[in-house]
């Protein structure tokens, strides 16, 4: 794809962000391959970096078997996280977006770089300082979230807020292939799942996106947080929604949207 056709698909995408307007999916407009997604995303990355915003970290997306089902895809993707995303004391703001959804999962807090291509499972535990709990809350530019992987990986895979647990764990102090979660929507259960579900351990997720990321010459920092994969589907969420999510080992998130 030309490199002007990259570009307004980007100013297209940061506009529907801006305005809050829903466009229609990128991949009705135009034959996109991944990489051409991919370029659009990094073009909206370095516009609001140029703006002043702080690269925070990286999200992995679609790992888990219920997401992929319920969006209709079949591979994981990236996007970036600002420190403009974080959600200060669990409060998100719904008008700020447009369709989103939430997802409970582990961020990974690094001590240390992970780069070269060649990173694995072992690689991610030493180079990560702790994980805690986490929220993510998704949101789609596109229309009635009718995606297909280019339209999500194009759209920063989807990003929109995210809310950080405070009870941190050493990766070597918790079994990351079993923890499990309960979450709540208005005191009522609506999901359940295990860190199974995400590519088997969220330690290979992290080390696939390392790898993957590397590709593009991007590199994952020490200090960055990672989000590694949404444990099952993820409802809906509207103003006045509150949402509770228990893991077994990392305490108890909470998100309130008003």
């Amino acid at each position: 794809m030309e490199s002007r056709d990259i570009q307004k698909y980007a100013d297209l995408l940061y506009e529907s962000e801006r305005d809050k307007k829903p466009v229609k999916p990128l991949s009705e407009m135009d034959s996109f391959t991944l990489d051409d997604a991919y370029a659009v995303q990094l073009a909206n990355i370095s516009r609001v970096t140029e703006m002043g915003y702080t690269v925070s970290g990286k999200k992995i997306g679609l790992t888990s078997p219920g997401i992929q089902k319920q969006l209709g895809v079949n591979e994981p993707d990236y996007g970036h996280l600002f420190e403009a995303m974080e959600c200060p004391n669990n409060i998100v703001s719904a008008d700020d977006l447009i369709l989103p959804k939430i997802e409970a999962e582990l961020a990974f807090i690094l001590s240390a770089d992970l780069a070269g291509g060649n990173v694995t499972e072992e690689d991610v535990i030493n180079a990560t300082e702790y994980v805690v709990g986490a929220f993510e809350i998704v949101d789609s530019r596109v229309a009635d979230w009718k995606i297909k992987l280019v339209d999500t990986v194009a759209d920063n895979a989807s990003s929109g807020r995210y809310i950080l647990g405070t009870k941190k764990l050493a990766p070597k102090d918790i079994d990351l292939t079993a923890e499990t979660m309960s979450l709540y929507k208005n005191g009522a259960k609506v999901e359940e799942g295990s860190s199974a579900a995400v590519l088997g351990n969220p330690c290979k997720a992290v080390a696939w996106l390392a790898n993957r990321l590397w590709g593009y010459g991007v590199t994952l920092k020490k200090g960055e947080v990672i989000l590694s994969g949404a444990f099952s589907a993820a409802p809906p969420a509207q103003k006045g929604d509150t949402f509770r999510v228990e893991f077994s080992s990392l305490g108890v998130v909470e998100a309130v949207f008003e």
